[in-house]
């Protein structure tokens, strides 16, 4: 008999391949001209015909999301720590982090040219920043939400503030940090596109910047596709980690006897 998981995994991978054949039958049967919306047939083949042109690209582009996403990560884990451990730190730090989280970051990037040059930095740069929020706010929250109880038990034991935030904070903290791991890896692309359409000669914002000012859209959605893949590589490798960090804290699907 089949499981449940392996019939939901086959259902889903049905809907997706249903997605791209309604899309394929779509364009076909109206006639849609591939300047508007190319079919998923023409921009697979358009995968496969440029793959060795597009390949330096993408590695470009995974290069500065990885790199500016591990930064983001180690500033926002120590920003979320302090803001989420100290009641001064959460008063004095949250504003300035909103509002710095609320500006656009494609108005950032003329900033990060003028300091380091186009290239490389600034787009590592725009993916940290564009990824460090979620982070920060899901660690302190993490943080704040620790139950006072089990503080309190470390304290009658005699156990230093990060002795309780090693034991307690960290450990309560993990199934915020991975969820916000999920969003931020997103936020990283988008924030390296953002800066490869600006100030950057290499890249999948650069090359589908190219290829729109040519009306090249089969390359424009191509890259799409590429940036899609990545993205979702890299979530389900956080979630794979996810799952063996913080299993402890997911619900089972028979929960409350279901």
């Amino acid at each position: 008999m089949v499981s449940d998981d392996v019939r939901r995994r086959v259902l889903s991978v049905a809907c997706i391949l249903g997605f791209f054949v309604a899309w394929e039958i779509v364009c076909l049967s109206l006639h849609i001209s591939d300047i508007v919306l190319p079919r998923p047939s023409q921009i697979m083949m358009t995968l496969w015909m440029r793959f060795p042109a597009i390949w330096p690209h993408a590695v470009q582009t995974l290069y500065t999301t990885v790199v500016g996403f591990a930064f983001g990560i180690l500033i926002g884990v120590v920003l979320g720590i302090l803001i989420g451990s100290s009641r001064l730190a959460y008063d004095a730090g949250y504003p300035l982090l909103v509002g710095f989280s609320s500006i656009p970051k494609v108005a950032v990037v003329p900033i990060f040219v003028l300091w380091f040059g186009a290239g490389t930095i600034p787009a590592v740069l725009t993916a940290m920043i564009t990824c460090l929020f979620p982070i920060v706010v899901n660690v302190a929250t993490g943080l704040a939400t620790t139950e006072p109880e089990l503080q309190d038990v470390m304290r009658t034991l005699r156990a230093t503030k990060w002795e309780i935030l090693w034991n307690i904070g960290m450990p309560r903290t993990m199934p915020y940090f991975f969820a916000s791991l999920k969003v931020a890896v997103t936020l990283a692309f988008v924030g390296a596109v953002i800066s490869e359409t600006v100030a950057s000669n290499r890249g999948i914002g650069n090359l589908m910047m190219i290829a729109s000012a040519s009306f090249d859209v089969p390359l424009v959605f191509a890259g799409l596709f590429i940036l899609a893949a990545l993205g979702v590589a890299l979530y389900a490798g956080f979630s794979l980690i996810e799952g063996r960090v913080t299993g402890w804290a997911i619900r089972s699907d028979n929960f409350c006897g279901s």
